[in-house]
């Protein structure tokens, strides 16, 4: 089994279970004791869990669900609210957008006036909520169907030919050394084909997410022009990331 499968395999059953030891993981993944120790120190070090004498236990607040929900995220409302009204400042008639999956870009969407504008988006509730709203100009790539998003070869080719003014994207974790990351490796290629395709690119991501890394990187956070977060990211932490040249805006 390779480290990343096995990583994702020890948070599922951290979310099931609360804790593991090293001993059990030992024999279930047929390696040695050395190499789970090691695993669970990169697991610790992105945010994940946090390890104890002979285990680990889960993180003081549980990371997302490996795989995107088929219903929102109900973690964080009110700030991912605050973000969605945010990034909205920079949505304008006629514009050519892109919603990546996830909760705070569904908020989003919600908030989109009915008005001239293309949305170009693979998350079924997302297209949900545009459907309704007749002027706009709904995009949608096809691929099949995984958990609430579609994916598919065919439509990172497409993707990639597209002129996308603004693309808004999601992540499950920010983090200074691993960037941009999700849990999922279905995932990366698609965002990579939005970011591709996109001239701006915002990552909307609530505070609760900095400093916390999944299991994949599909971004560094240069790539990004402008992260738009919440009110209660702590000063000390917005700093550290500015320092980093990060462009970083806070919604109130």
């Amino acid at each position: 089994m390779l480290a990343a499968a096995r990583h994702q395999a020890i948070l599922e059953l951290l979310q099931t279970s609360g804790s593991v030891q090293v001993s059990e993981l030992s024999e279930r993944f047929g390696v040695t004791k050395k190499t789970i120790r090691e695993d669970l120190e990169k697991l610790e070090e992105k945010g994940l869990l946090r390890r104890t004498h002979g285990g680990a236990v889960a993180a003081e607040e549980e990371p997302e669900p490996l795989l995107p929900l088929q219903i929102p995220n109900t973690k964080h409302v009110k700030e991912k609210e605050s973000i969605a009204a945010h990034a909205l400042r920079y949505i304008r008639p006629d514009d050519i957008i892109a919603l990546d999956a996830g909760s705070t870009t569904l908020e989003i969407a919600k908030r989109l006036p009915n008005e001239p504008l293309t949305v170009i988006t693979n998350d079924l509730l997302i297209i949900r909520e545009l459907i309704g709203k007749d002027r706009i100009r709904l995009v949608v790539p096809g691929g099949y169907r995984q958990r609430n998003v579609l994916i598919g070869n065919e439509v990172l080719e497409w993707l990639t030919r597209l002129n996308v003014q603004k693309l808004f994207l999601s992540a499950t974790g920010v983090h200074e050394k691993y960037g941009l990351t999700v849990f999922t490796n279905e995932l990366i290629e698609l965002k990579k084909a939005y970011m591709a395709s996109a001239k701006e690119i915002y990552c909307v991501a609530d505070h609760s997410k900095f400093d916390r890394a999944a299991l994949f990187t599909f971004a560094t956070l240069q790539e990004i022009d402008i992260l738009i977060t919440d009110s209660g990211l702590p000063e000390e932490i917005e700093k550290r990331y500015q320092g980093g040249s990060v462009k970083i805006e806070r919604a109130v």
